[in-house]
């Protein structure tokens, strides 16, 4: 139950690139050429099982690593949930999991992806436009509101993805990057290798449901561990409240006055004494059920990233995480 390190993500690396064709346009979009297998499964997990001596010491050095459920010595009660985790990034310790290698479908909290991905390919400054694209119908959809020509800056852009969880912003931000939601994808897919979240397979970057679009819990602990590297991730998911000012295609000012969903920094929902979270990431659709990820630490600092997936509904959710975290 102890982690993998960056040199197995070398050899995953070498294996991705080894089928991997990229490009840089002058526009600043980033195209890839990107082969994605569905059926195959060499996570890091099962790439540690097979590890021996020296090879499986520097592969676990770094990331938690379980091939199946771990409760022993826990209380945690998660029968609610279809998958749940709590990892110790610090002594690199799978501390909770159940079924946290399942295929899953995440809902909105691709958005960490979509965040770790605008953070390496993107600048903060950069401007944003949006296409006749952000014009989201699905019922129920999350949206800021966004019309074709409005503009922003990937800092706004990363504040109302991560705290209002809007999927048209998603969407701007995916064109942004990767030039279309395809091209996206594929960057999303090719990084989501590079961490060995390899039982993934991301079709868009906001999360609405889709068959082909799917995470696992353990994968959603890589890419958050990746995404709280940067700063201002870790700045951003900690904001309970955010304002600002945007424009349309004619210059006029537009208001921006966000809150966070997240209900443990809205004082809805309280963590043991002893763990502060940080902040997090929450997701529902029908599909997906009650979602939530939080990154959270304890008195002496150390971090923690802890995952409930497909819980039944909002309390559920929020009882359970509470109980992953009375683990810390």
């Amino acid at each position: 139950m102890r982690c993998t390190n960056k040199f197995i993500s070398r050899l995953l690396a070498a294996a991705v690139v080894a089928s991997m064709a990229l490009s840089l346009t002058a526009c600043g979009a980033k195209e890839f050429s990107f082969a994605y297998d569905r059926n195959r499964n060499n996570s890091s997990y099962s790439t540690a099982s097979r590890a021996r001596g020296e090879t499986l010491d520097a592969f676990s050095a770094e990331l938690c690593v379980t091939t199946g459920d771990v409760t022993e010595g826990t209380q945690a009660d998660m029968s609610q949930a279809t998958a749940a985790g709590l990892f110790d990034i610090s002594s690199h310790k799978v501390i909770y999991a159940k079924n946290i290698h399942e295929k899953l479908n995440p809902a909105s909290l691709t958005k960490i992806m979509t965040a770790l991905c605008a953070l390496k390919y993107g600048n903060l400054d950069d401007v944003l436009t949006a296409s006749a694209n952000v014009n989201i119908t699905e019922s129920g959809a999350v949206k800021l509101g966004l019309k074709e020509g409005d503009t922003m800056t990937m800092d706004q852009a990363l504040h109302a993805l991560l705290l209002k969880s809007a999927n048209d912003v998603a969407v701007m931000i995916a064109e942004h990057i990767g030039g279309s939601v395809e091209g996206f994808a594929e960057i999303m897919n090719k990084e989501a290798n590079l961490l060995g979240a390899t039982n993934s397979h991301f079709v868009n970057p906001h999360g609405l449901t889709d068959p082909n679009h799917y995470t696992t819990a353990y994968d959603l602990y890589l890419i958050c561990n990746a995404a709280v590297k940067y700063d201002k991730f870790v700045e951003t998911i900690h904001t309970s409240t955010y304002a600002s000012i945007y424009h349309d295609k004619d210059g006029n000012e537009k208001t921006i006055d966000l809150s966070t969903t997240n209900a443990y920094l809205k004082g809805e929902a309280f963590a043991p004494d002893n763990v502060t979270v940080i902040g997090g990431k929450t997701g529902t659709t029908n599909a997906a059920g009650s979602c939530l990820l939080i990154y959270s630490k304890n008195t002496d600092g150390n971090p923690y990233i802890s995952i409930v997936l497909q819980a039944a509904d909002r309390t559920v959710m929020y009882q359970e995480m509470t109980a992953l975290l009375d683990e810390i």
